[in-house]
């Protein structure tokens, strides 16, 4: 798979030599905190080597790219497109910066943005859609600064730690995404 190349970061295929940076990670609860129940600890050996492995065979609902820096592909994070539908031309969006060191630098809002370039420019898709807690704010911030819009909010979905939390449903649409695309081109040519 070729890479998509950012400015500082790339998005590249994953590696088997990418398992030890995930297990670094996988069963952090600082970091799982605002992922899905895919990776709700314990996390075994066994679960991060099939979760790999199965990214790297593919399939037509999944697509996945780890968020490596752009001059060692060391790995950061990584970066999912899943329940992709041909049909109707959408796919669900899932990330991770898997290191504390890494947060707030602004990888994860690069990667989204090449992602929906290669989603929209590529794939051909109209739209990308993502779940996020209510508590995780700096996730819904960068969503927000990339375009995603909130289209809703499922009420006390969440039960973590003890009590519930709304789980919010963001979406960017093609249309929106080369609005803003046109606008960062413009700014960037005066």
């Amino acid at each position: 798979m070729p890479h998509i190349i950012g400015e500082r970061i790339v998005l590249r295929e994953y590696r088997q030599e990418d398992i030890p940076e995930i297990r670094k990670w996988v069963n952090d609860p600082d970091i799982t905190r605002g992922l899905s129940d895919v990776f709700t600890y314990p996390h075994s050996q066994t679960n991060s080597e099939a979760y790999v492995q199965m990214m790297i065979d593919g399939s037509s609902e999944t697509k996945g790219f780890v968020i490596a820096h752009k001059d060692t592909l060391d790995y950061i994070g990584q970066l999912d497109l899943f329940k992709i539908n041909w049909m109707n031309r959408h796919a669900t969006l899932g990330i991770v910066i898997g290191r504390d060191d890494n947060l707030g630098k602004g990888y994860g809002r690069e990667a989204i943005w090449l992602l929906q370039k290669f989603v929209f420019h590529t794939l051909n898709l109209n739209r990308l859609e993502l779940e996020v807690y209510a508590y995780n704010e700096r996730a819904y911030r960068c969503y927000l600064a990339c375009g995603f819009k909130e289209e809703g909010r499922l009420r006390q979905k969440l039960f973590r730690e003890g009590q519930y939390y709304d789980i919010i449903q963001m979406g960017i649409l093609r249309s929106e995404y080369e609005a803003a695309e046109q606008t960062t081109e413009s700014s960037q040519n005066v």
